[in-house]
This record gives structure tokens, C-alpha cells and sequence, in this order.
């Protein structure tokens, strides 16, 4: 079976096409500036990158110039879109509504669209992808795959919030958690990993411009640092993470900020960027760092700390700790960064081996020959788990 993979943005559209049994990527790229100008990164393994502008009014067009390319006789993998057998959309939020992955029909469509006020700047998003392919392939089977829904084990004493129960009752207000592909992707691979599947306490580092930690008992989650929605938790790129809210009335009041204002700092000019006033890329911070300037190391800090305490405060929630994993961008290629989040852990059984660790990209074991707890590097694929979910429920 071959599988398309698409992630809309509100002005962008990422795709894979590739198998979901093997894992092979035939090719991927995006479209991007939709409603603008349009243009589209296109790459096949083995072969030159190709980028074209094309006009890309809607989102049916950037379908439309994925599937053409895909075809094409120079730049295809494909004679025929007879050949792609199903359609995976990754959607951000599921609500309560969704615990796993779904065929999408007219009640799917429904229901993601309650979820609107929940992901105001993904779901529209994601649902313009969605009936784009509709309208260009009919024919198709379509698949939801929620970032939500992995996370949807939490025990109430995890996912409810200490406000009044009338808003989790009549607005479903609770934490979600997000990046559940993802977490589920690489919990599932340590579990492997240990090979004691039935007894497994997983602690899954998420870290890069957007970063998240899940606890994972026996494979399913029973914390995550996320929420609502994607703000909370350590501090990110360019989102604050967990604050305290009188800041919010304090700023608003002290300059006349109205919501949106005030919710575009929290989301878009805090976080490490916030900090430093260098940079929200992890690599930037890095050399800034190196060169003396005292935000970008207390950027790097602040970040190493959030971290750590919630490694600490879920081995705590767990009763334990079998294994710590680490993925995306930061997660995966940061060696530097992955000793500094585990340094002081000693106690907890926790001891990094600074030669194994010198590793990014692949997956490994980089734990001392000593630690009691095993520490994982793991590539974060969530485009398999997206594609797999697809193929089951398209056959």
C-alpha cells in the first residue's frame, strides 16, 4: 500500500508519500505562500531537490500540485495517482471526541469542527486540507490522526484542572497534550527497546522550537506537560510554557494589551527567543552562548531547568523510571544539551556515557555502562505512525 501524508498549515502544506509497511519515503516536500504566490520544495531520495513557483490561490491548488508532481515525468514516483491508495491528515485537536486514529466522514468532519475553539490556528488549517483532497480525490480513503489522542489515558487527577468543574463539564476544559504522534511513536520504541513490554516506566523528551514530555506507564500515557492547548508546559522556541497567570492581567492592565495581543507575546515572542532577544533556534543560542552573552546562556538555562524538574516530577508521578527518551530536533542532535538535562540525575539512577552520547540523528543507547536507567536517543518518525494508522483503517 502507499500512503500520501499531508499537514496543512493555514498558508502551508507538507506531504509525504511513502509506504507504511516499510517505512520507505518515495517523496516529500511542501507547499508553501498558499493564497499568495505558491511555491513548491519537492524532493525524491536520490535525486535534485526541484522548487517551482506555482499559483496556489487555496489549498486545492497545493493538492493539486502534489498530485502533478507526484506524476510527473521527470520529477514523479508515480504514473498514475491510481497508485496512491489512501490519504493521512494529521490534525491537531481531537478534543474528547477522538482516543485514536479515524476514517473521515461527515460526522469526523463534524466533530473536528467542534474543535475549533479548542485549535483555533490549527484545526481550520487542517480541515482545509482535508476537503481539498476530498474534492480532488472523492474516491479515497481518508484518515484522521490526532495529535490529542494519545494522550486521552491521563487519569482525571492528571488531566483536570483545579478551577471550577462546570468548565471541564460544560466547555471541556482539561489537558490534552499534543505531539501525541510523536510520543507514541517513541514510547512505543523504548518499550521495544527495554524488551520488557508488560513493565516499562518511560519518561519521552520531546524537545525542539516546540517541545513536550509525556510519562508512559506500560506504554500509555499517564502525564504529559502540555494542555489545552500547546502553550503550556517548559518553555519553547518562541512559547513561554507554564506561567503564572496574574502576569497576563498585570501586563494587560499596565499597557492596554487586549487578548490577542497579549496571547501573540505568550506564543510568539517568549520562550527562549523571549530570554535571549537572539534567536528561538536552540543552535543559535549556542554560539551566541559561546560568545559571552549572558540571556542566551540564561535561555539555555531556564530551558535546561524546566526540563529536568519535569523528568524528576514524573519519575516522582511514576514510582520510577525504566528509561528516558530524547527526540526531535533538540532531543536528537543537541549531544550537549541531552548531558546537561540528565546532569544532577545521579540520584535517580540516571548516568550519561559522554562517548556514546556523541551521536545525533540515530537512534541509540547512551547510557553508562552503570546507570541504573536506560537513556535512549530515538528519531521521532511520525509520519510512519500516520501512515500505518492510514493503511489499517483504509484496508
Amino acid at each position: 500500500m502507499k500512503v500520501l501524508i499531508i499537514n496543512a498549515g493555514s498558508s502551508s502544506l507538507k506531504y509525504q508519500f511513502m509506504s507504511p509497511d516499510t517505512g520507505d519515503v518515495y517523496a516529500k516536500g511542501l507547499c508553501e505562500r498558499i493564497g499568495i504566490d505558491g511555491r513548491l520544495n519537492h524532493s525524491v531520495p536520490g535525486r535534485d531537490k526541484v522548487v517551482q513557483d506555482i499559483a496556489m490561490p487555496s489549498h486545492s491548488e497545493a493538492i493539486q500540485a502534489v498530485l502533478s508532481i507526484l506524476v510527473d515525468e521527470t520529477n514523479g514516483v508515480i504514473k498514475s495517482t491510481d497508485e496512491i491508495d489512501a490519504v493521512g491528515h494529521r490534525v491537531l485537536h481531537g478534543g474528547m471526541a477522538f482516543t485514536e486514529s479515524c476514517l473521515i466522514d461527515d460526522a469526523c468532519i463534524a466533530a473536528i469542527e467542534k474543535c475549533i475553539p479548542l485549535g483555533p490556528l490549527h484545526n481550520p488549517a487542517n480541515l482545509m486540507g482535508i476537503r481539498a483532497c476530498q474534492a480532488v480525490m472523492p474516491n479515497k480513503p481518508q484518515v484522521a490522526v490526532f495529535d490529542t489522542a494519545f494522550h486521552m489515558t491521563m487519569p482525571a487527577k492528571a488531566y483536570t484542572y483545579a478551577i471550577p468543574y462546570e468548565y471541564y463539564e460544560n466547555d471541556d476544559v482539561r489537558r490534552y497534550g499534543f505531539h501525541g504522534t510523536s510520543h507514541r511513536y517513541v514510547s512505543a520504541r523504548a518499550v521495544d527497546m527495554l524488551g520488557n513490554p508488560e513493565h516499562s516506566k518511560v519518561i519521552c523528551c520531546h524537545l525542539g522550537n516546540g517541545s513536550s514530555l509525556s510519562a508512559c506507564v506500560d506504554g500509555k500515557v499517564v502525564d504529559t506537560t502540555m494542555g489545552l492547548g500547546p502553550l503550556a508546559g517548559v518553555p519553547m522556541g518562541t512559547r513561554s510554557g507554564d506561567i503564572d497567570a496574574t502576569i497576563i492581567e498585570y501586563l494587560m492592565d499596565r499597557y492596554g494589551y487586549d487578548i490577542k495581543t497579549m496571547m501573540n507575546i505568550l506564543n510568539k515572542k517568549s520562550g527562549v527567543l523571549g530570554i535571549s532577544g537572539v534567536s528561538s533556534d536552540f543552535r543559535d543560542l549556542d554560539n551566541a552562548a559561546a560568545e559571552g552573552n549572558e540571556r542566551a546562556q540564561l535561555a539555555l538555562d531556564k530551558f535546561v531547568y524546566e526540563v529536568k524538574k519535569d523528568i524528576g516530577a514524573y519519575a516522582a508521578a511514576m514510582g520510577g523510571c525504566d528509561a528516558i527518551v530524547f527526540t526531535a530536533g533538540v532531543g536528537e542532535n543537541s549531544i550537549d544539551m541531552r548531558e546537561k538535562l540528565v546532569e544532577g540525575l545521579e540520584y535517580m539512577g540516571v548516568k550519561i556515557d559522554p562517548v556514546k552520547n556523541k551521536t545525533r540523528g540515530v537512534e541509540a543507547e547512551v547510557q553508562a555502562d552503570d546507570s541504573r536507567v536506560k537513556i535512549f536517543v530515538i528519531p521521532t518518525n511520525e509520519e510512519l505512525m500516520i501512515a500505518k494508522d492510514t493503511a489499517a483503517l483504509a484496508k
